[in-house]
């Protein structure tokens, strides 16, 4: 059963089955499980098996199969701080286009496991994500991430360009290298500050960056996702592995291989945006400089051979959740030519 068909037929009472569908800042600081085992996703979870490092892990995903299928599939990325969960109308639209839509939760993320020790990479999250494909028997297949998917998207491209059949990267982080103004925080200075975390850092935080002050409703379950991980009796694990994933991000750029894609390119970059990891540790004049999306839309676009720049005015880190309709349609278009 779909999220919103859920609000309209279930009554707003307390309990753990409804947290998602009232969301309240008491409900939204309660467990949710180490692997969103409370939250219900949008299409069946579904796990593939992998050994990485030592431990056995369950990576999830979600399989959307089209009644018409036109023989393509796109492959989602999430964000650092998502999960698969938010493409819910994008996948929707896509399976009516005829596309298989594939959405996996990379280990360390929503419902897959949460491991106790791991070195992540972003090639190791590329051959995670292959595997799954491999699994799934998708050969070719056009590969969209945003944000810290928009990267992990970038390295799955370079290492697999004959299967990638396309890229769209929206807001993608990593179009500066900020390890070179940024001082660098050791993964006990990121384990730190995500041991702090609260319902009211977080919405804070989405509110200023992604949102431009102006809340709605339905950007409650995100803060959920994240705010209900804090209560959790697993949380120091979790924020472990959100520590080690920030390192990654900061340590291993994939601006300086943007000219090695092969794949054709569509950029979808709200021109609101500002993220840049570690911004606040920056001097401030530095600070001012970081998170140009304009510019460094214009750059990624200039950089990749062929690559084609939507500029979505107005608009800030998550044009799929705040301007939907200016997301997909380019996205379409996209699809269709390639």
């Amino acid at each position: 059963m779909h999220y919103n068909k859920m609000l309209i037929i279930l009554p707003c009472v307390v309990g753990l089955a409804l947290l998602f569908a009232c969301p309240s800042k008491a409900q939204d600081n309660l467990p949710i499980g180490t692997n969103l085992e409370t939250i219900e996703y949008p299409y069946t979870v579904e796990y593939i098996t992998l050994q990485i490092q030592g431990e056995t892990l369950k990576m999830a995903y979600m399989d959307a199969v089209p009644e018409a299928p036109n023989g393509e599939a796109v492959l989602l990325l999430h964000g650092k701080n998502f999960n698969g969960a938010y493409w819910e109308r994008t996948a929707n639209d896509l399976t009516q286009l005829g596309y298989r839509v594939v959405m996996p939760d990379q280990i360390g993320f929503g419902k897959s496991s949460k491991p106790n020790r791991i070195q992540y990479t972003f090639q190791l999250l590329a051959m995670n994500t292959k595997k799954l494909l491999d699994s799934l028997g998708i050969g070719n297949v056009h590969v969209l991430g945003h944000s810290m998917g928009g990267m992990l998207a970038t390295r799955f491209a370079l290492m697999y360009p004959d299967q990638t059949q396309s890229l769209i990267l929206e807001n993608p982080i990593g179009l500066e290298d900020w390890k070179t103004v940024v001082p660098y925080q050791t993964v006990d200075d990121w384990y730190q500050s995500e041991l702090v975390q609260t319902y009211d850092k977080i919405k804070n935080y989405q509110l200023t960056f992604y949102y431009d002050n102006k809340w709605k409703a339905e950007y409650d379950r995100w803060v959920h996702m994240l705010a209900g991980w804090t209560n959790d009796i697993d949380y120091p694990r979790i924020a472990w592995n959100s520590a080690l994933l920030y390192d990654m991000i900061f340590t291993q750029p994939v601006v300086y291989e943007f000219s090695n894609i092969k794949a054709p390119t569509l950029l979808l970059i709200g021109q609101r945006d500002r993220t840049a990891l570690g911004k606040a540790n920056a001097p401030k004049a530095v600070q001012e400089t970081l998170g140009n999306y304009p510019l460094l839309g214009k750059k990624a676009a200039a950089a990749i051979p062929g690559a084609q720049l939507v500029e979505i005015e107005g608009i800030g880190h998550l044009p799929h959740i705040e301007a939907y309709e200016r997301f997909i349609e380019p996205l379409r278009q996209f699809l269709t030519a390639h």
